[in-house]
């Protein structure tokens, strides 16, 4: 049988805003991708989430966004691409030095909301993000959105890389995810998020909203850690996994 990894965005919570329950999520993952300060987060939020991550043996990644705290990085902007990659390394560089001064480190990098859905429909966006952020650690592992763009990308640069699936969203058929304005964009019920990672994890494929497979690498899989039923959610997925018999391990990463 297979074997997958389970991944949440979390280190969301600003001052004293308080967004999702990381420490539950933590007990249910494998890895964790940690907001590092461009659409949420602060130093405070990054530190104790990355110190939590590391004394539970999760996997750290850092989790770079648009410059948007207002509007949660699910803003689509137009910024121009050297600042852009400078974002991401600044981003990148705050998370390798605080996940250092904690005595853990990042393993792999994933961006987040608009820009990473851009760059999954862009591959040269995609390929300056992952060049910017390598620039700052060449042994980051790359997480991209499988069996689009971002895959492209990382195929022709060639660096270690991980392909996600989500456990809460829905598929366009281009492997896209459907817009989060649009009815059934994003799943809320529980034992249908598990249902669907075993489907998809046995069939080597995304399974669409029309029912279309799209074979690929299925390495890891997001469990988003901001909505309401988040812990349920990743709760049921790691439980039928490991009832259909699929291991669950951080991923290795590999060209």
């Amino acid at each position: 049988m297979p074997t997958v990894d389970l991944n949440a965005d979390m280190g969301e919570s600003f001052g004293p805003w308080k967004m999702g329950d990381d420490a539950a999520l933590l007990s249910i993952v494998t890895s964790a991708n940690v907001a590092c300060g461009g659409h949420a987060g602060d130093a405070d939020v990054m530190a104790a989430t990355m110190t939590l991550a590391h004394q539970n043996g999760v996997g750290i990644g850092a989790h770079p966004g648009f410059m948007d705290l207002a509007g949660f990085g699910r803003n689509r902007m137009s910024v121009p691409r050297e600042t852009l990659q400078n974002q991401v390394r600044f981003q990148v560089g705050a998370s390798l030095g605080m996940a250092k001064s904690v005595g853990a480190k990042v393993r792999h990098l994933k961006l987040h909301g608009a820009m990473a859905n851009m760059a999954s429909e862009d591959e040269k966006m995609a390929r300056d993000l992952y060049e910017a952020a390598l620039s700052v650690d060449p042994d980051l592992i790359i997480m991209v959105l499988a069996a689009t763009a971002q895959q492209k990308a990382v195929e022709a640069l060639g660096c270690a890389w991980a392909g996600e699936i989500f456990a809460d969203r829905a598929y366009n058929d281009d492997a896209t995810l459907v817009d989060r304005s649009l009815d059934g964009a994003v799943i809320h019920d529980a034992e249908l998020a598990g249902a669907r990672m075993v489907e998809m994890v046995k069939a080597g494929a995304i399974i669409t909203q029309s029912g279309k497979h799209i074979p690929t690498r299925i390495d890891t899989i997001c469990l988003h850690g901001d909505t309401a039923e988040a812990v349920q959610i990743a709760g049921s997925v790691r439980r039928q996994l490991e009832a259909a018999g699929i291991t669950l391990a951080q991923f290795s990463g590999q060209a």
